[in-house]
């Protein structure tokens, strides 16, 4: 992988960790103390917004973890090791780089 294409996928990850922190301001609302008057809201508005808030919470999860490993292909990108499987050392096709470049492994190891 040549350094422009390096260049390509720091940009692509930045650019996913700031949408990533956009989402995560959006979804804080979501995931707060519900709190509803039970004399004017019935039972089943009282579950659907715990269930809302149990999915926020759930997808805020997802985040973190996406966050997570984003921001470990940045420390591989800055220590040369962005692009190679941690099992066996082969290059990670691009395409699959393209499509989620959090992954560590290739196609191979992944799917082994």
């Amino acid at each position: 992988m040549d350094d422009t294409e390096i260049a390509r996928f720091r940009a692509l990850i930045e650019t996913q960790l700031a949408g990533l922190e956009e989402d995560n301001a959006l979804g804080r609302e979501g995931q707060g103390v519900v709190t509803l008057d039970q004399q004017s809201v019935g039972r089943l508005s009282r579950m659907d917004a715990l269930q809302n808030q149990a999915m926020a919470k759930a997808t805020q999860v997802r985040r973190d973890a996406l966050g997570r490993r984003l921001r470990a292909a940045l420390k591989r990108i800055d220590a040369g090791e962005f692009g190679y499987c941690e099992d066996c050392g082969d290059e990670i096709a691009l395409k699959r780089l393209e499509l989620d470049p959090g992954v560590t492994r290739c196609i191979s190891c992944a799917s082994g």
